[in-house]
């Protein structure tokens, strides 16, 4: 967690510095964070699976050297275009890893302690967060190809610990196979959504690409739902959707995720473009909404331990859509005191879903 986030953080700051130094584009920009993104979104479910045949230790532990070696390659990217594609091979690293953070935490912890676990885990994500900008307006300052080989340490000691500390603990599953079909056609449906939604916001929705995209999307991820029904071994069981908790808690992350994920991304040329701030100062000005989830989520899970998820999962959306709502009243010149608030208010509602919402 502390690598997914401090990775992210790192990279969002330095993107103005990235469109100068590499002469990309603002699409090229965007994909710069969505190639990582597609990859790792696309590939859990497979990287699930993979791990369910051959363990998760091995698995997580293999994530750890993908995503270490193509930060590597990312640092020594010539253009936009290669920095995309090793972005692609950091995502399949970090798709072994989400498939299998969780799940380990999971198999650790009993029951009862679950809720503190997730909260811990956020906690630490939250850390990544606050660091993550902060650190990446520094290395920044030393060159942009810094941002990736930073994680080349972090990788490789997660790698060491995993091999040295983790167990296997889950069993293997009996039934063997992969669901290629269902890979292929997931991977082109979902790519074809994401090209065509962020093309089509850019270059406009008569561009051809951006057409094609959203009609393989249309096409594709209906045939994915049909392909998964008649599967023996399926990529993503739908089963599990009949259980109403995890469909509920699984369509409420989507939607915390959808509002705010875009945050950051708006936020860092809203201080280093309106605002005029240098890469450092604006990656502290990020920092509120870490803080607030880094002392939320422990507590919520603590709560969701003894009293259950619903109410305090519940209230932690509203309080972010509060937020978010309050969001639309800054100005380019609104003093910081108040992006600073309504960015601490979202970390804390964030940090009161997250934690009770991952747990039920």
């Amino acid at each position: 967690m502390l690598l997914a986030t401090i990775n992210s953080g790192t990279l969002i700051i330095a993107l103005p510095d990235l469109e100068r130094s590499l002469g990309t584009t603002l699409l090229q920009l965007v994909w710069v964070i969505l190639a990582y993104m597609i990859a790792s979104t696309v590939l859990v479910l497979t990287a699930g699976r993979l791990s369910d045949l051959f363990g998760r230790k091995r698995a997580y532990v293999g994530g750890f050297v993908v995503f270490a070696l193509a930060s590597i390659g990312a640092g020594f990217a010539a253009d936009g275009t290669e920095l995309i594609l090793w972005r692609i091979v950091q995502g399949i690293g970090g798709a072994f890893l989400f498939a299998n953070a969780a799940a380990l935490v999971t198999d650790a912890f009993p029951k009862r302690e679950l809720g503190l676990a997730m909260g811990t885990n956020t906690m630490v994500a939250a850390v990544g967060l606050v660091l993550g900008p902060v650190l990446g307006g520094a290395l920044v300052a030393l060159s942009w190809q810094w941002v990736f080989w930073f994680n080349v340490p972090l990788g490789l000691a997660g790698a060491l610990w995993g091999a040295l500390v983790l167990r296997e603990l889950s069993h293997r599953d009996p039934v063997k196979g992969l669901d290629l079909a269902g890979t292929v056609i997931f991977v082109t449906g979902l790519t074809g959504l994401v090209l065509g939604i962020s093309r089509g916001g850019i270059s406009g929705w008569s561009d051809p690409l951006v057409i094609g995209g959203l009609v393989v999307a249309a096409a594709l991820l209906p045939a994915f739902v049909m392909v998964e029904h008649r599967g023996k071994a399926p990529m993503l069981d739908l089963t599990i959707f009949r259980n109403r908790m995890f469909s509920a808690a699984t369509a409420a992350a989507f939607i915390n995720g959808l509002s705010r994920f875009a945050l950051l991304f708006v936020f860092v040329f809203y201080f280093q473009g309106a605002q005029g701030d240098d890469p450092i100062t604006a990656g502290l000005k990020l920092t509120p909404m870490a803080l607030g989830m880094l002392v939320a989520s422990p507590l919520a899970g603590i709560w969701a331990d003894r009293h259950g998820s619903r109410a305090l999962a519940a209230g932690g959306m509203v309080v972010s859509a509060v937020a978010l709502a309050l969001m639309t009243t800054l100005e380019p010149h609104s003093p910081y005191w108040q992006s600073s608030l309504w960015l601490a208010l979202v970390g804390i509602g964030s940090g009161m879903f997250n934690s009770p919402n991952t747990a039920a």
